[in-house]
């Protein structure tokens, strides 16, 4: 940088020399004319993160269904009963009253007299009640009671997995300087005018 400040002083000052010459009508000894080079450019490609890694969650939610069972709903009990006794009517003929004697007053064409009277048997048919079997405790069980229900039963759990996102990155474009550009001065040759 310092070299090319130097080198514009010096033919500023060769210019300015040879200004007061030509103004003056002396004769052009060395003629220069400014000379720039534009930068040079490269296009360059770069990856650049557009997401940092992360991690990502994937959940999976249960899955129901639905089962049947058998299930008691009342369960056996056993319980006692009396059993009435069995009995049957039987029938009997039974002397009420034995033959026999008996003294009874008795009005007679009109007399009031004093009789023995003779009596028979008398027989009566009387019913009686036999136990065929007797009075019992019974013992009764009563069974078990079953229902059919559905119920929700769990076919598959939640499931949750952990996924790593990796970085994400693009690739851009970017122009950058390869030379830069200078300025300088270049000597002319110009016939009749700029020569030695």
């Amino acid at each position: 940088m310092f070299r090319r400040i130097a080198s514009f002083a010096i033919a500023g000052l060769a210019m300015l020399g040879t200004t007061s010459q030509t103004a003056a009508g002396g004769r052009a000894v060395e003629c220069y004319e400014p000379v720039h080079t534009p930068d040079v450019y490269d296009t360059v490609y770069e990856d650049v993160m557009v997401s940092p890694p992360g991690q990502q969650v994937d959940y999976t939610p249960p899955i129901y269904g639905t089962r049947e069972r058998v299930v008691m709903t009342v369960p056996a009990q056993v319980t006692y009963e009396v059993v009435p006794a069995v009995t049957r009517t039987v029938y009997h003929t039974v002397r009420v009253d034995g033959a026999g004697y008996s003294w009874e007053w008795r009005v007679i064409h009109g007399r009031r007299v004093l009789c023995k009277i003779w009596h028979k048997a008398r027989y009566e048919r009387v019913a009686e009640t036999v136990v065929i079997q007797p009075e019992r405790t019974r013992r009764v069980v009563i069974p078990a009671q079953y229902d059919q229900i559905a119920e929700e039963v769990l076919v598959r759990p939640e499931r949750r997995r952990i996924i790593d996102v990796p970085a994400s990155y693009l690739t851009v474009a970017r122009r950058v300087v390869v030379r830069e550009g200078s300025s300088g001065w270049r000597r002319l040759h110009i016939p009749r005018h700029c020569q030695d």
